[in-house]
């Protein structure tokens, strides 16, 4: 245990302590985010982050050390474990290795080298290695059924040589090395019907050393090969491979060279080429995934536009725009159909310029959230030019990824069953305006549209590590119990699915919460449930203020102490200020608090009911459209970053696509990866770096022209 404790403390760079004190407390029933929360001191201040790789990282060990016994035992049992092999197997670090260490103990399927032994034909194969002479004639001495010429008893010791020679550990291992540091992995074209829009095009004659292989080319030549549009082979230095192999047998003959071309070209090289392909794409998809994790903390991060009545737009050419009305709680007031682009006739689009003018005026409608999807730009331009007429209303273009995912979703169904899946998918993308948190939580991570290669990785992986993201992001933000929907709910620790519903059910038939121990009434929630979520939870019109903050009901005793020991009443300018001159390490020990917990109480009594989402951008609003011919060379635009890839980002500029900043035209100074410069929902300034005209596609360029290279 104490091995395991230490190899975690090494790779993470926490102690032993802090270890055991997080895996006792999960023990116990505690989640994450009430750990990372609560108790600061008992963890030495951990973050979400490192108590998952804690949790996650002692799961790994124990699977590893639990195959480890396995393979030890087994081993022993046949009475061939060494010592040097049992250190050799204790000390190994990756299953990968393990198994190779096991390979030669491992009971086999029967094989050609099997049937060969049987019929006893071992000491036929060590005289080949002896390179006796005249092996021809001994070898008529070992025919026997089956093996009924010396040529074929020659053959079948060949066998015998070649599975020895292919499970040789140090020979196999030598060549794992070699084919990681100097092979290289290449495609070609296999079926050009199977890439029709050309999407693999750079791969049709590609080549780059396994050394040096990124993870995206790795995940994109895997999903071209898998489509039939790409051939995907290594290339080795095989005269090398093979020379290292002849010299590791002082004797020389035909049947030794015939063994070792067999072992290393039909065994051993491609059971590495396999080993490594495999590591390659699980790095690449451990890579893919903390990259999609981290877009989806941003994009669920964007500033709510709170206190607007917003107009859902989602555009269609053929089908009508729907439009939906949400008032400033998020509340449905109307939907309705308009048909504002061709092929609708010039009188449809006339009427739909009357429509969306009266909704504009009668509900007083202050943005206009427009879905990127199918005619976005078209309705765009349509959006702008009716709100000539109106100075004061703005327009947004929201990334409407997983809209119609939600809008026939049951949980949809079950907001708005008389609806059309269309209709709620306006409804989304106004919402998605107004709280993104609120809204994306309804949706699958996977369907927003914020990740890279997202369908060929591990879809268990991604799944649990974005469903860590949204539940981070949920408590450190805070849930309005009383307008949260039971799918926001249950992203609360402490709750579930079940809880989540009971507490709306609950609502429904009681009215709104006044209280956060009022909870304790919600059928099947708990104490544990209660302690676990009660500070995550927010109830502004509570009697008692600090239920509506961060501060958790365990500490609601040692405030009303430091506001007896302040002489606080009420919070106003002057408890301010006493709160602010607090000396936090004797009060916590007055208090006897933590000294972590109490500048979290601290924060939270200064700015009650603050949104942790308030420190970032809000989206870009706009009341003009921007087309492809309009823009030049060199010049210098505003846009929201959509998407971030190993090898640039996406950003809205305005027009129909969203322009590409490759990694290279990020910054004057080297950079190893987007992330480091930008975040999905950043605000940034740009530069027109190219234009492709004919397939109107745009470079952009966070760099200055006067200071790019």
């Amino acid at each position: 245990m104490e091995e395991k404790y230490l190899k975690i403390a090494q790779d993470l760079g926490v102690t032993v302590k802090q270890i055991e004190t997080i895996l006792t407390l999960t023990a116990e029933g505690n989640t994450i985010p009430f750990i990372a929360r609560y108790r600061k001191e008992m963890t030495g201040n951990l973050d979400e982050v490192v108590i998952k790789s804690i949790i996650d990282l002692d799961k790994s060990l124990t699977a590893l050390a639990e195959r480890k016994a396995t393979v030890l035992a087994k081993i022993e049992e046949q009475g061939k474990l060494t010592d040097a092999l049992r250190k050799a197997i204790s000390e190994a670090e990756k299953l990968a290795d393990v198994e190779e260490l096991y390979l030669p103990y491992k009971e086999k399927r029967r094989t050609k080298a099997t049937i060969a032994r049987e019929a006893g034909l071992f000491p036929l194969a060590r005289l080949i290695l002896q390179n006796v002479s005249d092996l021809e004639t001994q070898a008529t001495s070992f025919i026997c059924e089956g093996f009924e010429t010396a040529e074929a008893c020659l053959a079948g010791a060949v066998d015998i040589l070649v599975e020895a020679i292919s499970e040789d550990v140090k020979l196999r291992a030598w060549t794992y090395h070699e084919v990681l540091q100097y092979s290289s992995l290449q495609s070609q074209l296999k079926d050009q019907e199977a890439d029709e829009k050309q999407v693999f095009q750079m791969y049709y004659d590609f080549s780059e050393k396994v050394a040096n292989m990124q993870g995206y080319r790795t995940l994109a030549l895997n999903r071209g090969e898998k489509l039939g549009a790409l051939k995907v082979s290594f290339e080795h230095n095989l005269e090398k491979i093979l020379r290292f192999f002849e010299v590791r047998f002082p004797q020389k003959n035909a049947y030794i060279t015939e063994a070792i071309s067999q072992a290393v070209k039909k065994k051993i090289l491609p059971a590495m080429e396999r080993r490594i392909r495999t590591e390659l794409t699980e790095t690449a998809e451990e890579g893919a995934i903390a990259l999609f994790s981290d877009n989806l903390r941003n994009l669920l991060l964007v500033p709510p536009l709170k206190g607007k009545m917003v107009l859902g737009f989602d555009p269609a050419f053929r089908t009508g725009a729907k439009l939906a009305v949400v008032d400033q709680t998020g509340k449905l007031l109307t939907t309705q159909v308009i048909y504002p682009v061709k092929p609708a006739s010039q009188a449809q689009i006339a009427q739909a310029k009357e429509d969306l003018t009266a909704l504009i005026g009668q509900y007083g409608i202050e943005i206009i959230a427009i879905g990127n999807g199918t005619a976005s730009r078209e309705s765009e331009s349509f959006v702008a030019e009716v709100l000539q007429d109106f100075p004061d209303v703005r327009y947004v273009i929201v990334n409407e990824s997983g809209a119609s995912v939600y809008s026939a979703s049951e949980l949809a169904r079950h907001e708005f069953p008389e609806l059309t899946v269309e209709k709620r998918s306006a409804i989304s993308i106004a919402r998605r305006l107004q709280d993104p948190l609120a809204e994306l939580v309804k949706i699958d991570p996977k369907s927003i549209g914020v990740g890279q290669y997202q369908h060929d990785v591990n879809q268990k992986k991604l799944s649990e590590s974005l469903d860590f993201v949204v539940d981070t992001v949920v408590n450190q933000v805070g849930v309005n119990i009383n307008t949260a929907s039971p799918a926001l709910l249950a992203h609360v620790a402490g709750l579930n699915k079940t809880i989540s519903e009971n507490i709306v059910k609950y609502r429904e038939e009681h009215g709104a919460l006044t209280s956060r121990a009022e909870l304790k009434k919600v059928p099947r929630l708990g104490d544990k449930a209660f302690e676990q979520a009660a500070g995550f939870l927010r109830i502004p019109e509570a009697s008692n203020f600090l239920d509506n903050t961060g501060v958790h009901p365990e500490s609601y005793p040692a405030v009303q102490k430091l506001f007896d020991l302040l002489g606080i009443e009420q919070l106003d300018d002057l408890a301010h200020e006493k709160l602010k001159a607090v000396k936090v390490t004797e009060m916590a020990v007055e208090l006897g608090l933590g000294k972590e917990t109490l500048k979290d109480i601290l924060a939270d009594l200064l700015k009650p009911g603050r949104d942790l989402r308030d420190d970032f951008a809000a989206p870009v609003l706009r009341q003009d459209v921007l087309d492809f011919k309009d823009l030049e060379i060199g010049q210098k635009l505003e846009g929201v970053v959509r998407n971030v890839v190993d090898f640039g980002a996406f950003v809205d500029i305005g027009i129909h696509e969203d322009g590409l900043i490759h990694i290279s035209n990020m910054s004057k100074n080297f950079i190893k990866h987007p992330s480091q410069v930008v975040s999905v929902g950043d605000l940034v300034t740009v530069w027109v770096y190219k234009l492709d005209t004919v397939r109107e596609k745009v470079n952009l360029s966070l760099v200055p022209p006067h200071e790019s290279n």
